[in-house]
């Protein structure tokens, strides 16, 4: 594995406000994929008192090489869930929020219909929260899209060509299809992708990838470094120079997308709100 360049190493930015945000998830019994998938952006992002919530438990019914969240016999749905988050946004007073979740492959529309009590509950507590949510490939979509949420995300991760190392048990054509028929039920929802860098792909897989999720009607792009949670994951193949990083960035706005970031530390939640101001 190549070694971790100067550019990845991010500076320890906890404070009185971090430390308020964990207590605050620790008494509402709630999770953030910024803990659970440890992304290096957590603290600068606790810092400022937002966080990506994760749905429906811990344990992902899925075992993705690249992921460093927990897979393995799932929870039972916290009906109560819903009305936690809402709580957490009312006393952040969260402007823009962004709920995932695991991926539930266990129940019969995915998680869907828990996604829409979140966005309903949020809604009754904080009508002027925008909300955003990223979703695995659950069915069940009009469920979700029905509540009318800001922005719709749906991560490709990688190259088609990566997909049986990188996301066994996804199917690149199938993501597609989550974004392409988001736009089907409701045009005005924003799409959203992200993919990682560094996995082995080639340029010309990066800018196909660009093409078939402009082609499902994807909006705004999200460009970062794969960081290997340990060595029981996928490795690194390669850490992406910033001035590549720079040029995709530009190629993908180039193409048609309405919003890109593209940086190493870029993560598919990091900074949300920039893309719909």
């Amino acid at each position: 594995m190549p070694t971790k360049p100067d550019w990845l190493r991010v500076p320890h930015l906890g404070n009185e406000s971090s430390a308020l945000m964990q207590k605050l998830l620790d008494e509402l019994e709630l999770n953030t994929v910024c803990e659970e998938a440890n992304c290096p952006n957590r603290m600068e992002c606790f810092s400022k008192k937002t966080a990506t919530f994760m749905i429906l438990g811990t344990a992902c019914t899925r075992n993705c090489t690249f992921c460093n969240v927990n897979h393995g016999l799932p929870q039972p749905v916290d009906e109560s869930e819903p009305t936690r988050i809402a709580e957490a946004v009312r006393r952040l007073e969260l402007k823009y929020v962004v709920i995932t979740s695991v991926t539930r492959d266990d129940l019969p529309d995915g998680g869907s219909g828990h996604f829409s009590k979140v966005i309903q509950a949020i809604r009754n507590t904080s009508q002027e929260t925008v909300v955003e949510v990223l979703i695995p490939d659950l069915s069940g979509l009009k469920v979700i899209t029905d509540q009318s949420p800001a922005v719709i995300g749906h991560n490709i991760e990688t190259v088609a060509s990566l997909y049986n190392h990188v996301r066994p048990e996804a199917d690149y054509l199938r993501s597609l299809g989550v974004i392409s028929e988001i736009k089907q039920l409701d045009p005005n929802i924003r799409t959203k992708s992200g993919i990682m860098l560094g996995l082995g792909e080639a340029y010309e897989e990066v800018l196909k990838t660009f093409d078939d999720l402009l082609a499902a009607g994807c909006e705004l792009l999200t460009i970062g470094q794969y960081l290997s949670p340990s060595k029981e994951h996928y490795p690194v193949f390669d850490y992406i120079e910033p001035e590549i990083f720079f040029e995709y960035g530009n190629i993908a706005k180039e193409k048609g997308f309405s919003y890109v970031a593209s940086a190493p530390l870029v993560r598919s939640s990091y900074n949300a709100a920039e893309a719909t101001m």
